[in-house]
């Protein structure tokens, strides 16, 4: 007798294999048996005819790292087929914690990754000081989904450095030997690994460089001998190569994470972008991880599904006229009344005929690449375009807003101003940022097909008024199996197994007998996006953009159905995942 039988399921099993039709059979939370069992009996049958039976994906860059401690859905990323994910990526989380040090954590994680501050301060209750205590409380909390923790450097430095810490100024071997104490102390608790950050474009809420943006090569090195004579763990790393700096910056920079690589003997995967300048940075990238994996150093590319970009629009957190002093007289007014109030013609005139206030510096979390898009609107404006109903993420200059104003024979500013403020201000406009240099996503297809790519930047959690590509695993079916470019076995293997065996998950990843049940059902000929929405669900009133998908049956979480057509159940089978033969959570 099975718990749950999917009788003749199109199985796509997670190796790479060529999808086949069998029964699967499941018994206390793990795959029983697979084949054709006609004779079979299960307390519940499930007729999957026609529809893929994939494993659970794994989502290895998320920034839940708030949100767990309020939300056991782990929405959005329920939506899409998650049913495992780590957090704490891009050095920045809430643990440790010294008293009273929690505002400069919220401030961090508001400016870096666009998590209202209010939202934070309300929905968590900081019942810890070390990262143990963390995972402990967090382990205590029923959840739908499984995830594990990364350590993230910004918290540690501040722990230890204090103030001289937030100074950039370098830290000494004894603030190195405490910091790596407690990342060791950490790992040896279960944490899945350690994550730094180092880009130019993360700002607190305060417009101050984090923390740890320009750590050196003896605080990194010396953090990552915590792993030291450990079997598990991962570091994950996010730079830009300081492209906005020089050129000459990026092979001094990337020398530095060979070091961390080197030391911590660990798998190191870096985000990997096509940026704007510098949009053949990410081959040189390429190169030099090549080159480091033929010395046998085990590191990988995480690779997106589409351009990463925001979602502008009047609520959202970002749109280009937010800097102009006639929208600042409106901009607390409900949005219908916001809207209406925009379109008035004289304000309309007095506020296209003004400039922007800068946005970006002291005080601000806006990153000074906005101010610099925001001086060139006229050429931006080819790269945004309308997000309707049936969101496109690979639109053409013909979508184009500039497009759309030399049609309606006005200027782009305009136009962007006039689409905004139709009907009650709830219009969208997609403005991919990296990844979209040559207005089409071919280098996105390059870095998926690349071997050492790992499928990942969804960033679920996280710009949650900005960004929306916790969808990003639903995208890569929809978009690049669909169309041709990727067999749907390797898109899958991508989603699930090669993610878990990069972290280390053995458990996981894979239809196979013994794997844990972490499975979705999925009816690829209703799969879609939907559009994002802008909710307001956060803790303090905090909004969001919220985007689901049609065409997930259901997935299940150790056998247990977690969401079935998009409605989420109630029950909570996901637990921390503790590494290290640690006990889990």
């Amino acid at each position: 007798m099975f718990d749950l039988l999917f009788r003749s399921a199109i199985v796509v099993d997670g190796n790479g294999e060529r999808p086949f039709t069998a029964d699967v059979g499941i018994r206390d939370g793990r795959i029983a048996e697979i084949g054709q069992l006609d004779g079979a009996s299960a307390h519940e049958n499930i007729d999957a005819t026609g529809a893929w039976l994939t494993p659970g994906f794994v989502d290895i860059h998320t920034h839940y790292d708030g949100q767990a401690t309020w939300d056991q859905t782990f929405s959005p990323s329920i939506h899409h087929g998650v049913t495992t994910l780590v957090m704490g990526n891009c050095g920045v989380g809430f643990a440790p914690l010294r008293a009273g040090e929690q505002d400069r954590l919220i401030s961090l994680m508001e400016g870096v990754e666009d998590i209202p501050g209010v939202a934070l301060a309300e929905g968590i209750d900081f019942q810890w000081s070390s990262f143990p205590q963390y995972m402990d409380r967090l382990a205590a909390m029923p959840h739908s989904l499984d995830f594990a923790c990364l350590v993230p450097h910004d918290p540690l430095r501040m722990y230890v450095m204090g103030e001289r810490a937030r100074g950039q100024e370098a830290a000494t071997p004894d603030d190195v030997a405490q910091m790596r104490g407690l990342l060791r102390e950490a790992l040896q608790a279960g944490a899945i690994g350690f994550s730094t950050g180092r880009s130019d474009n993360h700002r607190t809420s305060k417009g101050q460089e984090t923390p740890a943006s320009e750590a050196d090569a003896a605080e990194l090195t010396g953090l990552a001998r915590a792993f030291d004579g450990l079997d598990h763990g991962v570091v994950q790393l996010v730079s830009d190569f300081d492209v906005l700096r020089s050129p000459d910056r990026f092979d001094p920079e990337f020398d530095l994470v060979e070091q961390l690589a080197i030391a911590s003997k660990r798998p190191l995967a870096m985000t990997w972008l096509q940026r704007d300048p510098g949009g053949e940075q990410y081959k040189q990238v390429a190169r030099r991880v090549e080159a480091a994996v033929a010395r046998g150093l085990p590191m990988y590319l995480q690779a997106a599904a589409r351009g990463i970009g925001v979602i502008t629009a009047l609520d959202a957190s970002f749109h280009p006229f937010m800097g102009f002093p006639g929208y600042k007289e409106v901009a607390a007014l409900p949005l219908a009344e916001r809207a209406s109030a925009l379109r008035d013609p004289a304000r309309r005139s007095r506020i296209l005929a003004e400039k922007s206030e800068r946005l970006a510096g002291d005080g601000s979390s806006v990153p000074p690449l906005v101010d610099l898009l925001l001086a060139r609107i006229d050429m931006i404006a080819a790269r945004m375009f309308p997000l309707g109903e049936v969101p496109n993420y690979e639109p053409t200059l013909q979508d184009s807003m500039l497009l759309r104003a030399k049609a309606q024979g006005m200027t782009p500013l305009a136009a962007i101003y006039d689409y905004l403020c139709e009907g009650d201000g709830e219009n969208l406009l997609y403005f991919p940022i990296f990844n979209y240099n040559d207005g089409n996503l071919d280098c996105v297809g390059e870095m998926l097909r690349h071997p050492r790519a790992l499928f990942s930047l969804g960033d679920a959690g996280a710009h949650v008024g900005t960004i929306c590509d916790a969808s990003f695993s639903t995208f890569l079916l929809t978009h690049w199996v669909a169309q041709g470019y990727l067999p749907l076995e390797q898109a899958v293997q991508m989603l699930s197994s090669r993610n878990a065996d990069y972290l280390g998950l053995v458990d996981r990843g894979r239809i196979a007998v013994g794997q844990r049940a972490d499975l979705n059902l999925i009816d690829p000929a209703t799969l879609a996006l939907r559009k994002p929405q802008l909710v307001r669900d956060l803790p303090a009133g905090g909004k969001r953009f919220l985007q689901t998908a049609v065409g997930y049956v259901g997935s299940w979480v150790a056998g247990q159905c977690v969401q079935r057509e998009g409605v989420v159940t109630e029950a909570r089978p996901g637990r921390l995942v503790r590494m290290g033969g640690v006990k889990q959570g």
